[in-house]
């Protein structure tokens, strides 16, 4: 297709919402906040009917399009050169914004399926997917997602969003399923809240149990050296907003960032980065303060001043979430 990935979902939502009454959505994204911000875990669809999967695409898939999208970049970089997944399973997927996001990540068709256990979104994901070549023959099947999760063998599995909706053991069912089917790798996503990070962090616990290595977004391996209670690891994606949107929403700004927390592990050997940046740099006059987490399984704060030339240049363009240093830096 001409558009990119996130121009043609943009578009698509547009029109698989036109007519939806505005005040009909935002009553349902209300609800939506309380049951996705809430901490109460449901072994139900919170997607009941097409209003509340209309102001789902309005209310969440841009921002978990954005999300995944910056988590399956980290793992392509930390991937052999050319690798590409040669199929994908989305777990959980509801209106498919994973499958949106790998798209935009790797170029070609590859067979896909979508997991979810409503069936109103499973439909307008179908109907979304169908404005994309590359997404036209995905597969949408209505699973319940939990203990009696079976995951045909692929070579992604995708998990975005979905363990904040189930109970402690279902989490650790999906996340072992997933580690199961995946012959490639595993990508999961939470929102970047204390409670999300600690999800990924069981999740990366179990998928290293597995036998995976991680590949993003930490440099290693090992144990993540964030103390428990003291700190939490997370990212941002910033969100472009359509008029829809931003109405729907109640916002005025063309943009917002998504928080999230994310690992990605693979079976084959990853080339992580050496340094992850793991907050915001700091610009300062002359001077760029980093927080990384590095190979070396610690946090620190490096320094880079003018002194540095080019290095000094490249951490002026470089973003929370990067790897550090970039590779055109040498």
């Amino acid at each position: 297709m001409n558009d990119s990935p996130a121009e043609t979902l943009s578009g698509a939502l547009a029109r698989a919402l036109d007519g939806v009454p505005p005040t009909q959505a935002a009553q349902a994204v209300e609800r939506l906040i309380g049951s996705y911000r809430g901490r109460t875990p449901t072994d139900a669809p919170i997607l009941r009917d097409r209003a509340d999967v209309a102001a789902y695409a309005a209310y969440r898939m841009p921002a978990t399009f954005e999300a995944v999208r910056s988590a399956l970049a980290a793992l392509a970089d930390a991937a052999p050169e050319g690798w590409a997944p040669g199929s994908q399973v989305d777990v959980g997927g509801g209106t498919g914004a994973a499958i949106w996001a790998a798209a935009a990540t790797w170029d070609g068709v590859r067979p896909v399926t979508v997991l979810d256990w409503a069936e109103p979104a499973l439909a307008l994901g179908r109907e979304l997917a169908e404005a994309a070549p590359q997404l036209s023959s995905a597969q949408w099947r209505r699973e319940r997602i939990g203990a009696s999760l079976a995951i045909d063998d692929t070579d992604l599995v995708t998990v975005s969003y979905v363990l904040k909706e189930l109970t402690e053991a279902d989490r650790r069912s999906v996340i072992d399923a997933a580690a199961a089917a995946a012959t490639q790798a595993v990508v999961i996503v939470e929102p970047g809240t204390p409670d999300g990070y600690a999800r990924i962090i069981e999740a990366r616990d179990r998928l290293i149990a597995a036998g995976y290595r991680v590949a993003a977004p930490c440099p290693h391996s090992a144990a993540c050296p964030i103390e428990p209670g003291t700190d939490w690891c997370h990212f941002s994606a910033r969100v472009s907003r359509s008029s829809l949107h931003r109405q729907v929403k109640g916002g005025s700004l063309a943009y917002e960032d998504e928080k999230f927390s994310y690992v990605a592990a693979t079976r084959f050997d990853p080339a992580p980065p050496v340094d992850r940046v793991i907050r915001r740099p700091q610009i300062r006059k002359g001077q760029v303060l980093l927080d990384l987490c590095g190979a070396e399984e610690r946090l620190r704060r490096e320094t880079v001043t003018k002194r540095h030339g080019p290095l000094y240049r490249a951490a002026r363009d470089t973003d929370w979430g990067d790897a550090w240093p970039p590779r055109s830096a040498g």
